[in-house]
């Protein structure tokens, strides 16, 4: 299954807030008309919403995620936690992050064309995944740091993660730490996730 690029309200009235989606929202009028209908769900539907959630916030395909709930799954510790830790790590997030991109498929676009430096060289693989004392920086160029500029301006992380410092008047982002799975960006419950894939792993 590619990569979901169809209307992203359709997905945030069916799934709730996944801000790394888009950082529009849904006018009331337009939720009204599509609330879900009333009724019981199964335990399938629930882990599977929780999935596609997971799937949709961080802008993987079907199978990036079942990849990274392998990893996840053959680390020691809990393997919902270590799976949103492996998302939360990959580069294209953590622009997110940061601020300095408005959505995680921005992110991703700004690391595809070559306007991000982790610790000085050139990375172009959203997928990257980000290392404690990692420095994430705009390449010096006046496009790429106009970008950025524009996204920091217009939507400024509310609340920026503990494992995440910023400074954004050198465009430069320091990962301090692994991130704890509390500071997430998406609301989940990470178990009902490994629940679903548990007899694909």
């Amino acid at each position: 299954m590619s990569r979901y690029r169809g209307p992203r309200f359709k997905k945030i009235r069916c799934l709730g807030a996944l801000p790394g989606l888009t950082s529009k929202r849904p006018s009331a009028g337009s939720d009204l008309r599509n609330q879900p209908r009333s009724g019981k769900k199964s335990q399938y539907r629930i882990r599977l919403e929780e999935k596609q959630k997971l799937r949709f916030h961080y802008g993987l395909t079907e199978r990036q995620l079942l990849k990274y709930v392998c990893i996840a799954a053959k680390v020691k510790g809990s393997t919902g936690q270590i799976l949103l830790q492996l998302l939360e790590m990959r580069l294209d997030n953590i622009l997110f992050r940061l601020g300095m991109a408005s959505t995680i498929p921005r992110a991703r676009q700004l690391v595809n064309h070559r306007h991000i430096l982790v610790n000085g060289r050139i990375v172009d693989i959203p997928s990257y995944r980000c290392k404690p004392r990692d420095i994430i920086t705009a390449k010096d160029e006046q496009k790429s740091r106009a970008m950025i500029q524009n996204y920091l301006d217009s939507s400024p992380p509310e609340e920026l993660p503990k494992h995440l410092t910023l400074h954004p008047f050198q465009y430069k982002g320091l990962v301090n730490q692994i991130i704890d799975s509390k500071w997430a960006g998406v609301k989940i419950n990470e178990l009902l996730v490994v629940e679903y894939y548990s007899r694909q792993t």
